[in-house]
């Protein structure tokens, strides 16, 4: 894991390099994870998304976002700028089971990854939080609070996941801007802290 940097041109002057790194963010279906891509991404996100069919029925849960009518088949991309020296690129993972495959492709390369959670459905998070936990990938966990409610204690939240104290929760809503940015923040600096502790030994 590693942070990439390419130098200035001369035409640049006394710019400092700039940094960019791989960012994948993962969860459950209808977590929020197009949204959270697309509310933080300075370009026009791309994304992959297909209209349901009644082919998903009895396959995907509607239950708790019945209003959902388009869903990821491979990934969703972005780009966000912290400051003018680190960019960071964004991949949304595809939610659904059948889709899991592609994971592996999407997380090469990345520094880490944000596990959006629903406390709705808190079951959903853990095929993610085992993926990275097996990989040893640096990731915080974003419980992603619909309607600016949150539901439950973030150290709840932490005991039914069985998350070590280490890996770091906030709190955030996928259609702010800030606010995703914030938890993009926080799991950069604590990739980084992962990093520099490997590096030390």
């Amino acid at each position: 894991m590693g942070f990439a940097g390419s130098s200035p041109n001369a035409a640049e002057g006394e710019r400092k390099p700039t940094t960019s790194a791989k960012i994948v963010v993962a969860g459950g279906f209808g977590v929020g994870k197009t949204t959270f891509v697309g509310s933080v991404s300075e370009i026009v996100p791309l994304t992959t998304e297909a209209v349901m069919t009644e082919a998903s029925a009895g396959v995907d849960d509607l239950s708790a976002t019945p209003n959902k009518v388009t869903t990821t088949v491979a990934m969703d991309f972005g780009r966000v700028s912290l400051d003018q020296d680190l960019i960071l690129y964004l991949f949304g993972t595809p939610g659904q089971h059948r889709f899991w495959f592609m994971w592996d492709d999407l997380v090469r390369g990345a520094i880490g990854a944000i596990v959006l959670v629903d406390t709705r459905r808190l079951a959903d998070a853990f095929a993610s939080i085992d993926f990275f936990d097996d990989r040893q990938l640096p990731y915080v966990v974003g419980v992603n609070c619909f309607d600016g409610l949150l539901h439950h204690r973030i150290e709840d939240v932490r005991d039914a996941l069985t998350i070590d104290q280490s890996v770091p929760i906030v709190t955030c809503d996928a259609r702010n801007r800030q606010s995703t940015k914030q938890t993009l923040i926080t799991l950069v600096e604590h990739a980084m802290r992962q990093w520099m502790s490997v590096r030390a030994g």
